[in-house]
């Protein structure tokens, strides 16, 4: 997952098929655009994330997940924080890894947060509220 959210309109590039154990389920992308009131992209990998964030304006805000298709967020997070556009945008990881060492390793490649999945809706709200 990796999701940018930002004060200008964007699209989403991919939507999360719908899951029938999740009904009534707020989906986080949703939060963010009905709760927050922000604007979502959602992307599937690594290096769709890295063709997004090159051809439109920096984020607000950048959510990624550690286990991505190609590169991991880990090494997403590494390459943003290398790159002047995006050295002040805060990354909050959303991972099911739920080890302290998870935690302590996404935090020291540049992650701004983490937050472990399942997480409760309002918890996530605030943590991505913090920091916008």
């Amino acid at each position: 997952m990796f999701s940018v959210v930002s004060s200008s309109p964007m699209i989403a590039s991919q939507a999360t098929p719908s899951n029938p154990s999740n009904q009534g389920m707020v989906s986080p992308a949703r939060a963010l655009q009905e709760i927050i009131k922000r604007q979502v992209a959602l992307v599937d990998s690594a290096e769709s994330a890295l063709d997004w964030l090159e051809l439109n304006s920096t984020p607000d805000l950048i959510v990624l997940d550690i286990i991505m298709p190609g590169l991991s967020g880990l090494d997403l997070c590494r390459q943003l924080r290398n790159t002047t556009k995006f050295q002040d945008v805060p990354v909050i990881f959303c991972s099911s890894k739920d080890q302290d060492f998870d935690k302590f390793w996404a935090l020291r490649q540049g992650g701004t947060d983490y937050l472990i999945k399942p997480f409760v809706p309002n918890e996530f709200v605030q943590t991505i509220q913090q920091y916008l």
